[in-house]
């Protein structure tokens, strides 16, 4: 069922299911530095975005790249799909961060293909009007859950 070619609901629906189910096989294969699911799951030239303070900037690399020291396991307390894109958020004890991955699913393969991290942020995912080109219509439709008002927030749009 590729979403762009049929417009049923059940077909959406699938589509963010399966993309959901890639981004929690993709923290499984994460925190058990299982390097052949995570090769079969994410494009080789996987695009990286960073938001957050300088200090926490390689805080989702080195699990990436299964060079982690961390025995604790990067777990999402909150995955969530809106086509596409598949968000994740979840709390690092360890150093008190805050976290926010933003996923990008091609259609084409089914590779991840592009992680923004927002770290110490809070996030809103915000759905823009598709009706006129000009409104000023959109619609929150996700927010962090986790982080507290202490931090600065950031609109990705969709």
């Amino acid at each position: 069922c590729v979403p762009k070619l049929a417009n049923s609901r059940e077909c959406l629906e699938e589509y963010v299911e399966h993309n959901t189910r890639v981004v929690t096989e993709l923290y499984k294969a994460l925190t058990s530095k299982d390097p052949e699911t995570l090769h079969g799951i994410v494009a080789q030239d996987l695009e990286w975005w960073f938001h957050g303070p300088s200090c926490h900037r390689h805080h989702l690399v080195p699990w990436l790249t299964g060079s982690s020291p961390s025995s604790k396991a990067l777990v999402p307390q909150h995955v969530v799909g809106f086509g596409p894109l598949v968000i994740a958020e979840g709390f690092d004890e360890a150093h008190l961060v805050w976290w926010v991955h933003a996923w990008t699913i091609r259609t084409s393969d089914g590779l991840i293909t592009q992680v923004k991290e927002y770290v110490n942020t809070s996030v809103s995912v915000t759905r823009l009007s598709q009706m006129l080109p000009n409104a000023s219509n959109c619609q929150c439709i996700w927010q962090s859950r986790l982080c507290d008002e202490s931090v600065p927030g950031l609109v990705l749009a969709i």
